[in-house]
């Protein structure tokens, strides 16, 4: 009896020892994909700046004027498209 009660006890010491150390090992992964996280919305943050930035209403116009020679059209130059 006393020799099933040991191997019960050491089976229970490995598996808090197998426990252990795969809690620690999932914590550290799950510190590494927080810190992953974070440097992505970093980027994230700073490629929506440059979207709005490259898309603004002022550059488009400012690159249709002088890159490709448009302009905005006159007055006389509208028409109004009936229904």
């Amino acid at each position: 009896m006393s020799a099933v009660v040991t191997l019960l006890i050491l089976f229970s010491t490995f598996a808090v020892i197998h426990t252990t150390h795969a809690c620690r090992a999932l914590y550290a992964r799950l510190q590494e994909l927080e810190s992953s996280q974070w440097y992505l919305q970093e980027d994230y943050g700073r490629l929506l700046l440059e979207h709005s930035t490259w898309a603004s209403h002022y550059r488009v116009e400012k690159v249709a004027e002088e890159e490709l020679g448009m302009q905005a059209p006159g007055l006389a130059q509208l028409k109004v498209v009936p229904r």
